[in-house]
C-alpha cells in the first residue's frame, strides 16, 4: 500500500535552492573539442542499476557521430542520485541535458523551471520527426506541454507495450486437482477460493496449507477489487479513474464501498492471506515461490515474474464479470506506454539546436526498437519492415540483456499503432508472452484517467491535501478489510474526507483534466 503515496511524497522533498539564480550561471557547458572538431554536450541519465555504458554504443553514439557530436555521458545510479540531485542542483553545475523521465518528478520540474529552457522554437524548425509524431498522436502533444503551454520536457510512447498493465493469475494446477472449471465471474471466483481453502489443492497431503488469494507484484486490494471496477492503472499516483466521462477517485465510489464488503467477507472465511497489510517484500516471495506452491491466485505482470519456479502452475484470470454485468481489467496505457519529461535541456547548454538535431533521431520506429532492446546487431535485426528480438548473450535474461544495452524504459521514442504486429517476439517469455496475454483481455479495457500536467499552485496544493488523504483511505481500507464496518461509516467517511479538502483534491483533478484535453 505504500507504493500509493511514494509518488506524492517526493512532492513534499524541498530542494535547497531553486534554480532561478542556475539560469544566470556562465553557459560554457557545451563546447568545441579543439582535438576533435566535435561539439561536446554532457548529458546526465539515472540508471536504476550498474549494468555498465554499453547502453549508448550503437545508434545512440552513432547517431550523434553523424551531426559531428560527442556526447560526455555521466551515468548515475538510481540509488544515488537522490543525494547527488540536491547537491547538483543547488551548485548549479549542470550538464547540458538531463535524459530520462526518473530524473525529475513533476515537483522538481515545477519548483526548478529555471533550469529547464523551453524548446518550442527548436521544436518548430530543428525537430521533423517529433513534429509529426506529435501531429500522428495527440498523446504526445498533450504529454510534451506544460501547464504553462511551453514544451520543456520531450514524451516517449514506446514499443512493445501492452495495454493491460498487471494482471490476475490463478493456479491451473489446483483448479484441476480439484475439479472445479476456470472462474468467469467473481461469484464463481469466490467459489473457487473456498475450495482452494477447504480443499487439499496443492495435493501436499496438508488441506491446511494453502493461501487461496495472496499478495503479488500490484496493489492486492485494488486488483481484487477489479470486478467492481477498480481499474487502478500501473502508475495513476491519485487513484484517478473516469466514470461517466468525468474525473473520479476510486475509494469514493458507490462501487468501492461494495467491493470492499466482498472482500470483507471474503478475509473473515480466510480467503485472503491474513498477512496482507503486514507483511514485507521478502514473507510475500516466500509464498510465492515456496517449493510447493501455496498461494492460488495473486496480481503481477507475467507468471514467471511473479511466481518464479512455479510459474508452469499458474495461468491468466479472465476478466471476471462483475456485479453489473461487465469485466473490467487494469488498464492505464497513458500512465504505462507514454512518458513525459524524457529529455530536458539546462540553461547552461549553449547549443540547444544542435542538441535537438541529433535527439530527433530518436523519433523513428528504428530508433525506438534499438533504444528499447539494443541496437541492430546487437539486441534486434532487421529485415524489410520487420523486427526479430535477438536472444540475450552470457546468460542475463532477456530483460537484464535489454537493460543492458539499451535506454529501455527511458529517453525519447515513438512507434505508431501497430508497430508491434512488425517485430518477431518469443511468446513464451517477457515482452512476447505479455502481449500475447494482452490480446486475451484488451477487449475490456475502460477509458483511464490521463497523465495530466498540473501547474505550480497545484502541485503545491496536492502535496499538502494528498498525504492526507490517502493516508486516511489506506487505513480505512485495511480496517474494513480485516473488521468490517464500512456501511456504518461509510458516511463519516465521506465527511472527513471533505474536512481533509478532497472537494478542492477532486477541483484540481478535473481542472487538470480540462487543460489536457484542451490541449488535445
Amino acid at each position: 500500500m505504500l507504493k500509493r503515496v511514494l509518488g506524492i511524497i517526493t512532492l513534499t522533498v524541498m530542494l535547497t535552492t531553486t534554480l532561478s539564480g542556475c539560469g544566470g550561471a556562465s553557459k560554457t557547458s557545451s563546447k568545441v573539442n579543439s582535438s576533435d572538431g566535435k561539439n561536446t554536450f554532457e548529458i546526465a541519465t539515472v540508471r536504476w542499476s550498474d549494468w555498465g555504458e554499453d547502453y549508448h554504443k550503437g545508434f545512440i553514439d552513432d547517431s550523434a557521430k553523424e551531426l559531428g557530436l560527442s556526447i560526455k555521458w555521466d551515468t548515475i545510479l538510481n540509488a544515488d542520485w537522490g543525494d547527488k540531485k540536491s547537491v547538483l542542483m543547488a551548485g548549479g553545475d549542470l550538464p547540458d541535458a538531463f535524459l530520462g523521465s526518473n530524473a525529475f518528478t513533476a515537483s522538481d520540474m515545477s519548483l526548478n523551471k529555471g533550469a529547464f529552457i523551453p524548446l518550442d522554437e527548436y521544436v518548430d524548425k530543428d525537430m521533423p520527426n517529433f513534429k509529426a509524431a506529435m501531429e500522428k498522436d495527440p498523446t504526445m502533444k498533450a504529454l510534451a506541454t506544460s501547464a504553462d503551454g511551453h514544451i520543456y520536457g520531450l514524451p516517449s510512447k514506446r514499443p512493445c507495450r501492452p495495454t493491460v498493465s498487471n494482471q490476475m493469475f490463478i493456479n491451473q494446477k489446483w483448479l484441476d486437482n480439484i475439479g472445479m472449471k476456470m472462474p468467469q465471474t467473481y461469484d464463481e471466483f469466490y467459489e473457487v477460493l473456498k475450495a482452494f481453502k477447504e480443499k487439499d489443492a496443492n495435493g501436499n497431503g496438508d488441506p491446511n496449507d494453502e493461501i487461496p488469494f495472496g499478495q503479488g507484484y500490484a496493489d492486492t486490494v485494488m486488483f481484487f477489487l477489479l470486478p467492481y471496477g477498480m481499474t487502478i492503472g500501473a502508475d495513476n499516483t491519485y487513484l484517478m479513474t473516469m466514470k461517466n466521462g468525468k474525473p473520479a477517485y476510486l475509494p469514493t465510489l458507490e462501487s468501492y464501498k461494495e467491493g470492499i464488503k466482498w472482500m470483507n467477507k471474503c478475509y473473515s472465511e480466510g480467503l485472503i492471506d491474513k498477512e496482507i497489510f503486514t507483511q514485507d517484500s521478502s514473507m510475500r516471495d516466500a509464498k510465492l515461490m515456496n517449493n510447493i506452491s501455496l498461494v492460488g491466485s495473486a496480481p503481477g505482470w507475467t507468471t514467471d515474474s511473479t511466481f518464479g519456479k512455479n510459474e508452469s502452475e499458474y495461468t491468466a484470470l479472465p476478466a471476471l464479470e462483475g456485479p453489473d454485468g461487465q469485466r473490467y481489467i487494469a488498464s492505464d496505457p497513458e500512465h504505462w506506454n507514454y512518458s513525459r519529461n524524457e529529455f530536458l535541456i539546462t540553461s547552461k547548454c549553449s547549443d540547444p539546436e544542435s542538441l535537438l538535431k541529433w535527439i530527433d533521431k530518436f523519433y523513428t520506429e528504428d530508433a525506438s526498437i534499438q533504444t528499447y532492446y539494443g541496437s541492430f546487431g546487437v539486441g534486434v535485426d532487421k529485415d524489410g519492415e520487420n523486427y526479430k528480438l535477438l536472444e540475450p548473450k552470457n546468460g542475463d535474461s532477456a530483460d537484464t540483456y535489454a537493460w543492458k544495452n539499451s535506454l529501455r524504459d527511458f529517453g525519447p521514442k515513438f512507434v505508431e499503432d501497430g508497430f508491434n504486429d512488425k517485430i518477431d517476439l518469443p511468446k513464451d517469455r517477457g515482452d512476447g508472452l505479455k502481449l500475447e496475454l494482452d490480446k486475451q483481455l484488451k477487449e475490456y479495457a475502460k477509458p483511464a484517467y490521463p497523465n495530466v500536467c498540473y501547474t505550480s499552485e497545484q502541485l503545491s496544493q496536492l502535496a499538502t491535501l494528498y498525504v492526507d488523504i490517502s493516508s486516511y483511505v489506506t487505513t480505512m481500507q485495511a480496517k474494513w478489510i480485516t473488521e468490517g464496518g464500512i456501511d456504518e461509516e461509510w458516511d463519516n467517511y465521506i465527511s472527513t474526507l471533505k474536512q481533509m479538502g478532497y472537494d478542492n483534491f477532486m477541483k484540481i483533478q478535473t481542472d487538470a483534466y480540462n487543460s489536457y484535453n484542451e490541449i488535445k
